[in-house]
């Protein structure tokens, strides 16, 4: 056994994709103010539940010489191996240890994401609060005899809640130009890497396991010269099933960095900073509607329209990022080389006709049925009642097809029907709120 604990299992998953030379984002601090209060907060996320076990003797994570505290830690939050993706450019905290040579894993499920790196002092560790969005951690490896677990609130953010995540703490999967050290050549501009990301501006600095056919990535190859990095060749990193001859893959818990892992990544970066945006406009927003009408002597629950607006306001960009709006579309079919579809879509929750919001399509889009399995998660129950209020009456507009505009043309009508039915199965509080409306 990995574990030795006095308290049952429990889900969690990290990602800490820090950009060097970053500077602080102007505005930050408001995180820091109420109702937010950011570092002054207790997270109540996955990782600080398991932190707390360990700080109180509960909790004994073994240590393993090659990997350290990583087996245990992956065994204790149940992130599977099939989600490990290789990252070899100089971006992130331990930057001095990576190169094409030595890539950076990150390993990933719903709401925690890990970094490790070969001999590095620490595993990054980055878990999405309900309440506070990404908060940031790191597990000494150098201590062999006692996992610790400390929150960092000070040098993740600076890249971690800058302009790159709309000044909250957030995540960032970006795609670099590098060089054979790994180096970011950053005149030449990086990409950010989500569902509406070209195929042809992904994954820049990091290794692609997969066959897509026609389809091109930056993924598997680093610039030749610094004159004109932009001319990448994107056909020899291409339709690559092994990295033997580019790594030694033996050092990492496995030998893939799967094209379907990295799709998922990228989607989930993106919707999880989109949920603690709306989770912190939602809340500030019910600030200043309760302190304007104490100024104004007006009714507790009055809510004029400006409040309406910033409700809907940051409603309708999570809706947006939920229904995978302007989504990148395929021309050519996708298939991972590791476990990774399989032990995602077995996950669900299925419908009575089997139907699940985790199943794959990969031959026009990422997912058959283009709404976020994110739907599912803690940190979207946790949105404030107003916003996830107006969630739910917006999904209930467009899934039915009476609202026709442009922006969600990509959903046919048996996608609508389809998306429609399986929540109205699978998520009990949304199946509440449309009641009515079935009326």
């Amino acid at each position: 056994m990995l574990i030795r604990s006095l308290a049952s299992k429990s889900f969690v998953f990290v990602l800490a994709f820090l950009l060097p030379n970053c500077t602080p984002a102007f505005g930050q601090l408001e995180y820091e103010r109420d109702p937010i209060n950011y570092s002054a907060t207790a997270p109540q996320d996955r990782v600080a539940r398991l932190k707390e076990q360990l700080d109180d003797g509960k909790v004994d994570l073994d240590y393993d010489v090659t990997h350290g505290y990583l087996p245990a830690l992956m065994e204790y939050l149940q992130i599977p191996t099939s989600s490990q993706t290789l990252v070899f450019s100089k971006t992130s905290l331990q930057r001095h240890r990576i190169s094409p040579r030595s890539p950076r894993a990150i390993y990933f499920d719903d709401d925690v994401y890990l970094g490790w790196v070969q001999q590095g002092d620490v595993i990054e560790i980055s878990a999405v609060d309900p309440q506070l969005g990404a908060v940031f951690y790191t597990l000494d490896q150098n201590n062999a005899s006692s996992a610790v677990i400390k929150r960092q609130t000070d040098h993740c953010l600076l890249c971690h809640a800058s302009s790159h995540t709309q000044r909250i703490p957030g995540h960032i999967m970006r795609s670099v130009y590098s060089d054979a050290s790994g180096l970011p050549v950053f005149s030449s501009g990086t990409y950010r890497t989500d569902d509406t990301s070209p195929f042809a501006e992904r994954w820049g600095g990091w290794y692609v396991t997969g066959l897509h056919g026609r389809l091109r990535h930056m993924g598997n190859a680093i610039v030749e010269g610094r004159i004109s990095p932009e001319d990448l060749d994107r056909e020899i990193g291409a339709n690559i099933t092994d990295l033997t001859d580019r790594i030694p893959t033996s050092r990492y818990i496995t030998q893939d960095s799967d094209i379907v892992a990295l799709m998922v990544l990228g989607h989930q970066v993106s919707v999880h900073n989109q949920l603690a945006a709306a989770n912190f406009q939602g809340r500030t927003t019910e600030r200043d509607s309760e302190a304007m009408n104490r100024a104004l002597e007006r009714p507790v629950d009055f809510e004029s329209d400006s409040t309406r607006s910033r409700y809907a306001s940051a409603a309708e960009k999570l809706v947006e990022a939920i229904l995978m709006v302007d989504e990148y579309e395929f021309s050519d079919t996708i298939s991972g080389t590791s476990s990774f579809a399989k032990d995602f879509e077995v996950r669900g929750p299925f419908d009575t006709q089997g139907r699940s919001l985790r199943q794959f399509d990969l031959k026009r889009r990422l997912f058959r049925y283009p709404c976020s399995f994110l739907i599912y998660s803690d940190a979207f129950d946790g949105l404030p009642k107003r916003i996830r209020q107006q969630v739910y009456s917006r999904l209930w507009e467009i899934l039915t097809g009476a609202d026709q505009s442009q922006q969600f043309a990509h959903l046919t009508t048996t996608d609508r029907r389809a998306i429609l039915e399986i929540l109205d199965e699978t998520k009990q509080d949304l199946s509440q709120s449309w009641n009515s409306r079935k009326k």
